[in-house]
């Protein structure tokens, strides 16, 4: 199966990440994702294609730590995303 996503834009409101730690969260988070859609899958409503303008994920929870950390937190971005794709990781 191929799957070919992309994210024109993440907005990152209200978190404290540097500009020199972008790079880092954004490695991070396709990362994450890529993995997770290829452990997991997607979702069956989203199987035969979608596009979709907008996905809210609604609020990040980060552990404690996380901010300062942006490996953690591009994973966390991804996890969240990927729930809002109506994927469900399972742990």
């Amino acid at each position: 199966m191929k799957i070919n996503l992309h994210v024109e834009r993440l907005i990152l409101d209200g978190l404290p990440v540097a500009r020199h730690q972008a790079a880092q969260v954004h490695a991070a988070f396709e990362s994450e994702l890529s993995r997770l859609l290829t452990l997991h899958g997607l979702d069956a409503s989203l199987m035969s294609g979608a596009s979709l303008a907008r996905l809210n994920v609604g609020e990040l929870r980060l552990p404690r730590g996380a901010a300062g950390d942006p490996a953690q937190l591009g994973a966390q971005i991804a996890a969240a995303v990927y729930g809002g794709f109506g994927g469900e990781v399972k742990r």
